[in-house]
């Protein structure tokens, strides 16, 4: 259920097959697999993305890119990529006379993503920059433009637009199952810890708690509306220690849809949440955990709804290369959603600063 568009796709072949027409596609070589150089070495790309990989159809690690010699020999020697695959942060400009590299995987710390996303696509590459995209509005849209200026895909790394529950969710909102949608409201946090390293920084960590957070609350807001909302009214409380001086804390926002909808969202540094509910005139879905790696439980009208399992980080990065071979399809997580979220988070800060509501239109 999670690959729509090669759902799609195979219900097509069949129509032409009953149709009495030959399946071309049985007769064709199997597309080669889009080379994909994973740079930042951190655990997310350790543990969920390499490992990933090996449920992947289209995608294929081909390089790493990393500021530790040592992590790129070891990481590269264990997925069977050869020395000279090997590049590092300063010579990340030699990819671009290296043809087996399609894609670079941007997953470093939100406020490095603008510099690594633009010297990648400058050498030629498409980009999957992790989320958040950024941490400040001017870069998300050099980014966005960089990309259409050398005719580049970038994609960002949301993969619960891939994750069976969560699409169930969409479908369920889309189907008219809860019947008219009237509200969504979804919290999304984690206590951060005194040894709190970049998180705490601005100009390594972004915003701070909704950014790398509350990313997922403002995502699930828009995904299960239908909708990229109009307006926009947050409010700010933080703590009074040092790990909350340059970033925020606990935000809590109201997003108004075209479509009626009203969304309401927190986030936070200081406290633990992952969760959403979706309320209809006639039905209502809970998700708790809702966008964690695992653990999903989702109900409809309080019955546990079941979907069949499926890898999201492998529908997510083959899902990109797709959309590299064939240029016609259209990406279904762009860097323009993430900069749309940007927007958002923009906005959310700026409403706290005036205690106004701010027009995204």
């Amino acid at each position: 259920m999670a690959d729509l568009s090669r759902r799609e796709m195979m219900a097509g072949v069949g129509g032409l097959a009953l149709a009495g027409l030959p399946n071309l596609n049985l007769f064709q070589e199997p597309a080669k697999p889009v080379g994909w150089a994973i740079l930042g070495l951190g655990g997310y790309a350790t543990r969920n993305i390499l490992p990933n990989f090996k449920d992947c159809k289209l995608s294929k690690p081909v390089a790493v890119i990393s500021g530790s010699p040592d992590k790129a020999k070891g990481i590269a020697n264990e997925y069977g990529i050869p020395e000279s695959k090997i590049y590092n942060y300063q010579n990340l400009e030699k990819i671009k006379d290296d043809p087996d590299i399609e894609v670079v995987y941007v997953i470093t710390p939100p406020g490095t993503h603008h510099e690594f996303t633009m010297r990648s696509l400058a050498a030629g590459k498409h980009v999957c920059c992790e989320k958040p995209m950024t941490g400040d509005l001017k870069e998300a849209e050099e980014m966005v433009a960089m990309a259409k200026k050398v005719n580049r895909r970038l994609g960002i790394g949301y993969r619960c637009h891939f994750e069976p529950h969560n699409l169930e969710a969409m479908r369920l909102c889309r189907s008219g199952a809860l019947g008219t949608l009237r509200t969504v409201r979804s919290d999304h946090g984690f206590t951060m810890g005194w040894d709190n390293g970049w998180h705490s920084k601005r100009k390594l960590g972004g915003y701070g708690a909704i950014s790398e957070i509350g990313i997922y609350a403002i995502q699930a807001l828009c995904y299960l509306a239908g909708a990229d909302p109009v307006e926009v009214y947050g409010t700010r409380d933080k703590l009074k220690v040092d790990r909350f001086k340059e970033v925020e804390d606990v935000n809590h926002f109201n997003l108004i849809f075209p479509n009626g909808v009203q969304g309401f969202g927190a986030t936070a540094y200081s406290w633990n949440a992952n969760n959403f509910r979706v309320y209809g005139d006639r039905g209502n879905i809970t998700a708790e955990p809702a966008t964690g790696y695992t653990g999903h439980v989702f109900t409809l009208n309080n019955k546990k709804i079941e979907v069949a399992p499926a890898n999201q980080w492998a529908l997510q990065m083959d899902h990109l290369s797709e959309c590299i071979r064939d240029p016609k399809m259209t990406l279904r997580t762009p860097g323009e959603m993430g900069l749309r979220d940007i927007r958002i988070i923009d906005a959310v800060l700026r409403s706290a600063e005036s205690k106004s509501s701010i027009r995204l239109v």
